[in-house]
């Protein structure tokens, strides 16, 4: 294989993704301004469907504001609970957000005017969303080769923090991105940690030629 990136740049590549957590336990501290500009630097280069660019990222200063979106979370917990049933206390034991604990808070959003993005959008609009996610994935992993833990929280109404962000109408809310300093990363995922679920082999996931169980 003819690479321009030597043996241990692969390996690193490699070994970012699999060390990579979503993070709900946070140390404070902060981030560098240096630093968060290059991890949205990474976000931004992201692949999109039409080049159209759909993330904006939003960053949370306010205390204020930052509590009002810790208590959409919180009502949004509640109902989620409601609706597990079953699992409900053992989702309510399970630490699902670290608002109030990391050293940044990032609101991911999908622009406004979606709707003339047809170049891959026509048949498919949900690809503005799949762009975003492979935004909010670079983010991540960059985050992770800095050191820095991240937490994708999607526990929210969307329509109900958008008055709070001042949003336009059109646009849509999809994470509330923790981020920075942790005491240490989770060995493997938290949720499998804590025996929510497992993961399924990759073998059992993969078809030829058609779906087939």
């Amino acid at each position: 294989m003819n690479s321009e990136f030597s043996p241990s740049d692969i390996d690193a590549i490699y070994r970012v993704i699999a060390a990579r957590r979503d993070m709900r336990h946070f140390a404070g501290g902060d981030v560098a301004p240096e630093t968060l500009r290059r991890l949205l630097a990474a976000a931004h280069q992201a692949p999109s469907v039409g080049f159209m660019q759909p993330w904006r990222f939003i960053r949370i200063r306010r205390p204020a504001l930052r509590d009002a979106l810790y208590e959409a979370v919180q009502r949004e917990i509640t109902a989620s609970a409601e609706a597990l049933g079953d699992r409900k206390q053992e989702f309510l034991r399970l630490k699902v957000e670290g608002v109030r604990d990391c050293a940044e808070l990032l609101v991911v959003a999908l622009c406004d005017h979606r709707e003339r993005y047809i170049f891959g959008r026509r048949t498919l609009p949900e690809m503005d969303l799949a762009s975003a996610a492979c935004a909010i994935q670079n983010l991540w992993l960059a985050a992770r080769a800095e050191g820095l833990g991240m937490g994708w929280v999607s526990l929210f109404q969307p329509e109900e923090i958008k008055p709070l962000l001042k949003m336009p109408e059109d646009s849509h809310p999809i994470a509330l991105l923790c981020l920075g300093p942790v005491h240490e990363f989770y060995d493997k995922p938290m949720l499998e940690q804590e025996n929510w679920d497992s993961r399924r082999p990759l073998d059992s996931l993969i078809m030829e030629d058609g779906w087939h169980d």
